[in-house]
C-alpha cells in the first residue's frame, strides 16, 4: 500500500463519471425494451378503420373489404331486395336483432344506417365459414326469397338484411361492424358515430 495521500476530488469525479456513464447505459437499454410493449404498426393496422368508396358501387352489387382480418360486405341493396325482406320475417329465428351481439344501429328493419346499403361481417356465425351472396338464385334455397346469403358448409342461410332464418346450424345474425358515411361516397368501417 502507499502512503501517498488520498486525492478526494479525483476520487470524487471517478465515482460521478462511472455512474453517468452507468445510467446513459441503463437508459440505453430500458428505451428498446420498453418500445418492444408497444404495438407493431402492423398490428396497429389490422385494427385500425377501413375506407369503403361506394362511389362506383351499383345496385344489386357486393364488394368485400378486410377490417381487422375479416371479410366486410358492403351491399347495395335494390328496392326490389328491400321489398323482398318484408315477405319471411315469420321464417327467420332473430328477425328484430335482439341478441345482445347486435349494435343499435342494426335494430332497425334493415339493419343498416341507409335502407339501399348494408355493411356485415362476412362470416357465417356457425363456424366461421363465409357465405356466398346469391343474386337471384336464393329462391331454390328459400322459397319466396330472390336474394340472400347462403353458407355451403353447412347450410345457413341469411336474408339480405344478414338475419339468419330458422332450422339452420347459424345461431345468430351476421355481425354488423361498427361504421359511419363519412360523407354520401365514403364508408369508415371500425368505427361508428357517437351521438
Amino acid at each position: 500500500m502507499s502512503n501517498a495521500p488520498v486525492d478526494n476530488s479525483r476520487r470524487r469525479f471517478l465515482t460521478i463519471a462511472t455512474s453517468v456513464v452507468g445510467g446513459v447505459g441503463a437508459v440505453g437499454a430500458a428505451v428498446p425494451f420498453i418500445a418492444s410493449w408497444n404495438p407493431s404498426e402492423r398490428a396497429k393496422s389490422a385494427g385500425a378503420p377501413v375506407e369503403v368508396d361506394i362511389s362506383k358501387l351499383e345496385p344489386g352489387q357486393l364488394i368485400r373489404v378486410e377490417w381487422r382480418g375479416k371479410p366486410v360486405w358492403v351491399v347495395y341493396r335494390t328496392p326490389k331486395m328491400l321489398e323482398q325482406m318484408k315477405a319471411h320475417e315469420d321464417k327467420l329465428r332473430d328477425p328484430n336483432s335482439d341478441e345482445p351481439q347486435q349494435l343499435d344501429s342494426a335494430k332497425n328493419a334493415y339493419r343498416s344506417k341507409r335502407p339501399e346499403i348494408f355493411v356485415a361481417v362476412g362470416i357465417c356465425t356457425h363456424l366461421g365459414c363465409s357465405p356466398t351472396f346469391l343474386q337471384g338464385g336464393f329462391g331454390e334455397k328459400v322459397e319466396g326469397t330472390q336474394d340472400g346469403f347462403f353458407c355451403p358448409c353447412h347450410g345457413s342461410k341469411f336474408d339480405m338484411a344478414g338475419r339468419v332464418f330458422q332450422a339452420v346450424p347459424a345461431p345468430l345474425n351476421l355481425e354488423i361492424p361498427p361504421y359511419t358515411f363519412i360523407d354520401e361516397t365514403t364508408i369508415l368501417v371500425g368505427e361508428e358515430e357517437v351521438a
